[in-house]
């Protein structure tokens, strides 16, 4: 393996991103050529793991559990994480191509998708990635003031993260034992005093992206009780031409519209989903949201068209959950439609490749990107026989090491992070696995 007449191949690998993706791509370079392949894996970030981080939501630990996989990757000799590096200022991409035989984007898809209708420029109105960066410790979003004061919120999308949004604003300071939920957003979430929270969804029951576990959760809240309207519900026969996996989240439904009232007395916040609706408009009293309007859309023949009829729901505080963009870089081609790096496959360019949802877009499970991630590196091997790639030898990180001395780049190891790691499950509250640093300076501090 790696010998060709004789001598030894080394090959050089940046992988941009320490989420998912990232690592799995790691792990399939290993598989793929063993010892003979140097791996950098690049994060903005000087803390790993991305989506696992600061995505997934706090109350769900079970999930957060993968990154004990991604570190045995990330304690091999062969792969070292390069964090607190920003690729497209501290280094370019046409540096890194000099510098390894093939650089691989797994940046995920960290920007919100805009709402794009008029007023949602108006205060405490959200898009996802930033709400729940808020909630989750993410420096970019650690000073977000959502107010949770006013009676009403809309959160728009009918998939797993307007779930999660729902649940973390439904949620008593009780119900978060065992979470990683910053403390910052618990003291706020304890000055809530949100009393209807709705789901807005275009489409109907049938439509729905939300897995059947995570809309049971919702039947399992202590202050809270979702409602659905039997009328929006269609046929229960209907619901044979289903996957397995999307009936289950159906009969959710079902069984929410079923909920008797006399069972509702004791709850204080009600969770209410809206089928069949398409936000116009935000509306706005003093700079601040007040209301959505909504227009009632209708499936037609399988085509989605709106009535004629709106309404305007009360609204106070608003989250949009419609879906996440990737970063475009400087030097990478970038399909501004799909708003993710434009690509063939995971080819890019020679010896440029992406992986995750920087490639696909925000779709599918973290254990999606395991196969994306063993795809990529197949493709970087087809490339390497082909003689795309390895057509002069790389230096890998020796190369990059220098340009870090150059540049005085104050770069974060994952022995590092292990450090900050440590300081974090120290400084936990009774109950919690850890309290995150959610400024980069106090992540800095923390290693030394």
């Amino acid at each position: 393996m790696g010998l060709e007449e004789g001598v030894r191949i080394m090959r050089h690998l940046a992988i941009i991103g320490s989420g998912p993706a990232g690592y799995y791509s790691a792990e399939a370079a290993q598989k793929q050529w063993g010892d003979d392949v140097r791996i950098d894996i690049f994060d903005r970030l000087p803390v790993p793991y991305g989506l696992i981080r600061t995505g997934v939501a706090p109350d769900h630990q079970s999930i957060k559990a993968v990154s004990r996989r991604y570190e045995k990757t990330a304690l091999s000799d062969n792969v070292r994480f390069v964090g607190n590096v920003s690729v497209g200022q501290d280094v370019t991409v046409d540096e890194l191509k000099g510098l390894y035989d093939a650089v691989i984007f797994a940046t995920g898809a960290p920007n919100d998708r805009p709402l794009a209708i008029p007023g949602d420029d108006l205060a405490n109105v959200y898009g996802s990635a930033a709400f729940v960066g808020w909630y989750n410790g993410h420096p970019q979003f650690a000073t977000l003031d959502p107010d949770l004061t006013g009676k009403n919120a809309v959160i728009i999308g009918m998939g797993n993260v307007a779930l999660d949004v729902a649940r973390i604003l439904s949620k008593t300071r009780a119900e978060f034992e065992g979470s990683d939920i910053v403390a910052h957003a618990l003291d706020v979430l304890d000055t809530s005093r949100l009393e209807k929270i709705t789901i807005l969804g275009r489409r109907g029951p049938h439509q729905i992206a939300m897995t059947p576990k995570e809309l049971g959760e919702l039947g399992h809240l202590s202050r809270a009780t979702p409602r659905v309207t039997p009328a929006d519900l269609p046929p229960e026969g209907d619901d044979a031409v289903l996957e397995p996996g999307q009936r289950k989240s159906v009969a959710h439904l079902r069984s929410f519209a079923a909920i008797p009232e006399s069972l509702r007395a004791d709850a204080t916040i009600e969770v209410e989903f809206r089928f069949f609706g398409a936000p116009k408009a935000v509306l706005g009293e003093n700079g601040r949201v007040s209301g959505l309007e909504v227009a009632e859309t209708a499936l037609t023949g399988g085509k989605l068209v709106e009535t004629g009829k709106t309404e305007v729901l009360p609204c106070d505080l608003l989250v949009s959950c419609i879906g996440y963009r990737t970063s475009p870089i400087p030097g990478v081609p970038f399909d501004e439609r799909m708003g993710r790096f434009a690509n063939d496959d995971g080819r890019i360019l020679p010896g440029l490749y992406a992986v995750g949802w920087a490639r696909r877009g925000p779709s599918g499970t973290i254990g999606t990107n395991r196969p994306d991630g063993f795809s990529v590196i197949d493709k970087i091997q087809e490339d390497f026989e082909s003689g795309v790639l390895g057509q002069s030898p790389r230096e890998g990180r020796a190369g990059f090491d220098r340009l870090v001395e150059q540049r005085k780049l104050d770069v974060v190891t994952f022995r590092d992070w292990k450090k900050i790691e440590e300081a974090e499950e120290k400084a936990a509250r009774e109950g919690a696995p850890r309290e995150k640093f959610v400024h980069v300076e106090h992540m800095i501090k923390a290693r030394n």
